[in-house]
């Protein structure tokens, strides 16, 4: 079996570079890591602004590698789709923004796959959580609220068919 090395990092997305973590990290496997950082980028680029976690596996035999993305973190999800700098300091009394509900599921949607929630329903909720300690309002409300309004039914038509 080939001997491979496994390089993990978080970049910014399409703008990694040959510079610290990535080319100390690639360059004593021996591959061409301009072309790792070409990968990566044009994996990353739907992600720009924001941490993208990358992980690198390099085949230190043929100096052959493949490079898979995670997403973002849910905190990064929403920043960008704020687009603010950052979440609140003090969440219980400054609110940094007000995203939709219909914002909320496209980030879950992004999210479920990496979630212990097994339903959009569930992950969404898990991103109302976020919102709620990153001091982020949802269609003006509390999240807590808008999880409350969706345990008793709400938002039904965000979910499609069997995540009542």
């Amino acid at each position: 079996m080939a001997d491979k090395k496994i390089v993990e990092l978080l970049v910014s997305g399409g703008q990694a570079t040959a510079a610290p973590p990535l080319g100390p990290a690639l360059g004593p496997l021996g591959i061409n890591t301009m072309a790792v950082v070409k990968k990566i980028n044009e994996l990353t680029t739907d992600y720009a602004g924001m941490k993208v976690p990358v992980k690198v596996v390099v085949d230190v035999e043929d100096k052959t590698f493949e490079v898979s993305i995670g997403t973002p973190t849910a905190s990064a999800l929403i920043v960008s789709e704020l687009k603010i700098e950052k979440g609140s300091g003090t969440p219980n009394t400054e609110k940094v923004g007000d995203l939709t509900m219909e914002q909320v599921v496209r980030i879950a949607k992004i999210k479920l796959p990496e979630l212990l929630a097994q339903t959009l329903n569930g992950a969404t909720k898990e991103m109302l959580g976020t919102c709620m300690s990153m001091g982020v309002t949802v269609e003006g409300k509390d999240p807590r609220e808008v999880q409350k309004e969706i345990d008793e039914g709400g938002y039904k038509e965000l979910f499609g068919k069997g995540e009542e």
